[in-house]
């Protein structure tokens, strides 16, 4: 495995493969990686020639007060284990390699940003697709994997790909979770004992609430109730962000149940913002 910290390295190396008839998977990371990151690895292993991994803590999809500074970070433990999961190149630029001190272009889906984390994160979607564009353009892959924990990025990007005529296949992969059906996240390690013991409550009632819709409940609104009333009582010290139904292709809020929905969740604890959804077929 190779580790470019510089752009342009890495855009050169991508043409030569492409020139040399290679298929190029890229896994875009911020890092610290966990078994989701992982299994998105290996995922996109199967499905390329070369394995690109980016870890980048993209300092453009962090507003202000947020943790771009304490964001947990393991350049040599992530380094070892792209290298354990096949990667053939990790890339590991700087925020000034990526973005020139005047840096005044950007991608956004604003209609699809503006609900969920964008309500509360307003400028996290603008820096997520400038980034991940910025990405495609480097490495240049055939195909790239994103997790599905992050619905609404994955929707987002695969908007912006067809928007834009990317050349590159999208593939959502599913969520990964502990034992107890905590979704994995770099984040967890902000928990603290007690929270990290009802977190896998967020999980729990989104599966309870699929099963309300299964017995025939179509109001979404009462499926929201719902899932507010059980999270307030089954996580107290959380503070719900959000608790939304959306189609879970262009994450409009729907009112009635007539098909595939999205329910989604995020919490913000002492130190901890958890998301976490479900999608409820009919």
């Amino acid at each position: 495995m190779k580790t470019i910290r510089n752009p342009e390295e890495l855009q050169r190396q991508c043409m030569q493969w492409e020139r040399e008839g290679h298929r190029i998977g890229l896994v875009p990371t911020m890092g610290y990686f966990h078994e989701g990151h992982l299994s998105l690895m290996d995922a996109c292993r199967g499905q390329c020639d070369k394995l690109v991994v980016s870890l980048f803590v993209n300092p453009t999809q962090f507003g202000p007060g947020e943790d771009l500074d304490s964001y947990p970070r393991d350049e040599a433990r992530d380094a070892r284990l792209a290298h354990e999961h096949g990667t053939d190149v990790l890339f590991c630029p700087e925020p000034g390699g990526m973005y020139h001190e005047d840096h005044g272009t950007w991608i956004e889906v604003p209609e699809m940003a503006r609900g969920l984390c964008g309500a509360s994160r307003p400028i996290h979607f603008r820096g997520v697709c400038t980034v991940v564009n910025k990405l495609f353009m480097l490495a240049r892959p055939a195909v790239a994997v994103f997790g599905q924990k992050d619905w609404q990025q994955l929707a987002i990007i695969r908007r912006m790909v067809r928007d834009l005529h990317i050349p590159v296949q999208i593939v959502g992969h599913p969520i990964v979770r502990e034992a107890d059906g905590l979704a994995l996240s770099s984040r967890n390690v902000y928990l603290t004992d007690e929270e990290r013991a009802v977190a896998p409550n967020i999980h729990k009632t989104l599966a309870e609430a699929a099963d309300l819709v299964a017995s025939g409940e179509r109001d979404a609104g009462a499926v929201k109730r719902f899932i507010t009333d059980r999270l307030a009582e089954t996580v107290p010290m959380g503070r719900i962000d959000y608790a939304e139904l959306v189609d879970p292709d262009n994450l409009a809020p729907l009112e009635r149940i007539s098909g595939p929905a999205l329910a989604a969740v995020a919490m913000f604890m002492s130190k901890a913002r958890l998301i976490d959804n479900y999608l409820i077929g009919v």
